[in-house]
């Protein structure tokens, strides 16, 4: 059997984008990938607001069971999705890269960050590696 390709949302912060991704990854797609977030600074605590908004969307705790991780703290990946980092995105060595291009929701409306959720959403329905 073929063994699931390695996932890795990257974000500077991995407090936000790249934890919605997991999340939703490991929601609705974990039977053909693993998934992993990681960036290059870590934050004490998710972004509360995308903690809540996940909850209240689709009953994810992502408190419970993701936490913000450095690029080290990650196995070796076949692919990398950066968030759209408006930055110099952090670097991991993998088979293929894409860019999400999505612009930073924090502290910004619900609305705004309900929109950013939906557009990962609709990505990793649509994933094929």
């Amino acid at each position: 059997m073929e063994q699931k390709k390695k996932v890795a949302f990257i974000c500077v912060h991995n407090s936000c984008r790249s934890q919605i991704a997991e999340a939703l990854g490991k929601k609705f797609a974990s039977g053909k990938y693993d998934f992993y977030s990681a960036g290059t600074e870590i934050k004490s605590q998710i972004n509360q607001d995308a903690v809540r908004l996940m909850k209240e969307l689709y009953g994810i705790d992502m408190e419970q069971t993701q936490h913000s991780k450095l690029l080290e703290d990650i196995p070796s990946v076949n692919v990398v999705i950066t968030m759209g980092c408006n930055v110099q995105c952090p670097f991991l060595p993998c088979e293929y890269r894409e860019d999400w291009g999505l612009d930073d929701p924090t502290g910004k409306s619900d609305r705004e960050l309900i929109k950013v959720i939906h557009a990962i959403e609709n990505n990793i329905l649509h994933l094929e590696f």
